[in-house]
């Protein structure tokens, strides 16, 4: 590649920005780069709606970016490499974000360090990228630099894939018996934590060969064979357009395992939607919701939604209900997959491609993760509730700053453990392994402890203590965190990244217009329960909107029944139908003009929720007195 077009540089400073845009040199004298450039900023979830090809989303790389980018930016001035800082590529799991970068011409990324599945997604998708910023120099020197050669420093996996043509052409290969595994099978067994037991016992050994290998390591790659898998309307399109280009209409492998979920979408069409926000989404996203719905019928997929034949519900939230079991590796096209991790499973987001290739094959591409072990221990009091709990662990510079990283490729993972986890239920728990992948983790996994059981026992009449996977006397960890909850403040993450932590009695002076009790971190039995104790007998503050979205068909049937959903309404909150809705701007919710925003939700990215505005991240409790009160509030203060 030589450097023919120019370099866009994603400083954090506004203007610096803007000056390239109008054609002007870079002017990179004190700048720094923009933290966490995340993947609804590369591409947004309106845009996302229209498709999933080059030429359809290129115009939208970037657009609002920083308040500056405009739609077509990028792709009109004529950029070919774009330069970024540290957790390049946050957020979802969303592949269509490298083929935004594809679609404005970006034939070359470079940042000082990747997020997992965006960096997987950018290897099976064949987009050149390197941490090298040497690279950059050569470039503007005029060197023709061998981008294929960017791949020799990937780990050995990644390497055969991208010197095979990318994810699904390997596939093909190994489905005739061509490749074999990339890595050793005959390995010395050592102690191991949660994450490389599963992983170990799952490895593929090569055609013929029973799955399981001895042990694992950090940074090795392999191929595991996989239990659940399961996607939405936003990728299922793609997902099937890859499979049916390489494999027609090849059987998948395990049908029974699959199943796709119509709930990204399922409440754009509410009456309290901003009708620039329905006339915006609604068409494009119902075409996709169709090629779903018809390649759930020719391939025989179980379909999840209002109407279809399985019951409605955020597909996280149903995956804890009724497929996730201790031990499994459970993959899903969406980021925040390792909600199943709550199950003492291996739970964890895929790109489109990824999931092609484990819908034919049965197989999903793992590198080994570093393990942080987190020993929770301490009364929450019935206050402190596990989103402090994870928005004061993701916040602390070890996750933020990745001290935990030590080469581009590393992944790590939280496994969580200890007495203090005995006190929270399931729903609760589930927002501790959800909001991993918001602190730039690959997952989070609950080590075994009674609730896993008693839940699975009360939800499917089936007792899993046999199934439970422990961690082995002596195994390794990257870090192992004591946290004493009798030291955790209540905590909200303030505006731009679920990362911003800060005590909550260091934002109560945040008035608060708008109130989302919603999503698959906000919207359990579990969650509306502690928003329900802190409203009874209280009013709404004048000029504040609640939004209660109940994240299952189950959950709601529940607090209809416990009298829950009655006294949102009564108190003149909108409640909705189980979807995922205003978590992406598809629902309830949506900011309004002017509007600062208490949520439930897990991310918190500039417009992630439909429209311009502050969000705070918080509990359900803080949520519910924030709306009492008109502003960020301490439930133990009413």
């Amino acid at each position: 590649m030589k450097l023919t077009g120019r370099i866009l540089h994603l400083v954090d400073d506004a203007a610096r920005l803007q000056a390239q845009l109008e054609g002007e040199a870079p002017d990179l004298s004190g700048a720094g780069y923009a933290y966490g450039v995340n993947t609804d900023a590369m591409i947004s979830g309106q845009a996302c709606t229209l498709g999933y090809t080059p030429d359809i989303l290129g115009p939208y790389f970037l657009e609002n970016f920083q308040e500056t980018v405009k739609k077509d930016d990028v792709r009109t001035g004529g950029f070919q490499v774009v330069v970024g800082g540290d957790a390049y590529g946050s957020g979802s799991s969303r592949e269509v974000a490298v083929v935004a970068h594809q679609g404005a011409g970006i034939e070359l990324v470079v940042a000082d360090s990747f997020q997992r599945i965006f960096q997987e997604n950018m290897v099976y998708a064949g987009m050149p990228f390197t941490t090298d910023r040497g690279v950059v120099g050569r470039l503007e020197a005029g060197e023709d630099v061998d981008l294929t050669a960017l791949s020799g420093a990937l780990p050995p996996f990644f390497r055969a894939v991208a010197e095979t043509g990318g994810l699904m052409a390997y596939g093909t290969r190994l489905l005739a018996g061509e490749v074999g595994p990339t890595y050793a099978v005959d390995r010395a067994p050592r102690p191991m934590n949660v994450v490389e037991k599963i992983i170990a016992r799952s490895a593929w050994r090569g055609e013929g060969q029973p799955d399981g290998v001895a042990s694992v390591s950090p940074g090795d790659q392999v191929l595991c064979r996989t239990a659940f898998r399961g996607m939405h309307e936003y990728t299922a399109g793609m997902v099937m357009k890859l499979y049916e280009d390489e494999w027609g209409f090849a059987k998948m492998h395990r049908p029974e395992l699959v199943a796709a979920f119509e709930d990204h979408f399922v409440l754009i069409a509410h009456d309290t939607v901003p009708e620039a926000v329905r006339r915006a989404r609604l068409g494009p996203a119902m075409k996709l919701t169709e090629e779903m719905v018809e390649a759930c019928a020719r391939f025989g997929v179980r379909l999840h939604g209002p109407g279809r034949p399985y019951p409605p519900g955020v597909c996280h939230r149903l995956v804890v209900e009724d497929y996730a079991l201790p031990g499994d590796v459970i993959v899903l096209t969406d980021s925040h997959s390792p909600t199943a991790g709550v199950m003492n499973a291996f739970a964890f987001g895929v790109g489109s491609t990824a999931m092609a290739f484990a819908l034919r094959t049965g197989l999903i591409p793992v590198t080994v993760p570093k393990v942080v072990r987190v020993e929770v221990t301490g009364d929450a009091r019935g206050v402190l509730s596990p989103k402090d709990l994870i928005l004061h662990l993701i916040g602390d510079p070890y996750f933020r700053e990745e001290h935990w990283r030590t080469s581009p490729t590393d992944t790590c993972v939280v496994e969580f453990a200890g007495p203090g986890l005995d006190q929270w239920d399931v729903d609760e728990l589930s927002v501790l392994t959800n909001m991993t992948v918001e602190g730039g983790l690959m997952t989070g996994v609950v080590a075994p402890c009674r609730p896993i059981v008693d839940f699975i026992q009360a939800r499917r009449g089936k007792d899993v203590s046999g199934l439970m996977v422990h961690p082995d006397r002596g195994a390794s960890y990257a870090r192992v965190i004591r946290v004493d909850l009798d030291e955790v403040p209540l905590t909200v993450a303030t505006p731009g990244d679920s990362r911003n932590r800060a005590p909550l009695r260091d934002a109560d002076t945040v008035d608060i217009h708008n109130v989302v009790i919603a999503s698959c971190t906000g919207g359990s039995l579990a969650d509306l329960r502690a928003a329900a104790d802190v409203l009874r007998g209280r009013a709404i503050h004048d000029g504040v909107r609640v939004t209660v979205t109940p994240s299952s068909a189950d959950v709601a049937a529940q607090a209809e029944a416990e009298g829950i959903l009655p006294l949102f309404r009564d108190l003149g909150a909108v409640v909705s139908e189980p979807g995922c809705g205003s978590c992406i701007g598809n629902g309830p919710g949506v900011p309004l003009p002017g509007e600062t925003t208490a949520s439930t939700t897990n991310r918190n990215f500039a417009r992630r929720m439909g429209a311009p505005g502050p969000v705070y991240l918080v509990s359900p409790a803080v949520a519910a007195a924030s709306a009492v009160t008109g502003r960020l509030t301490d439930p133990r203060s009413l």
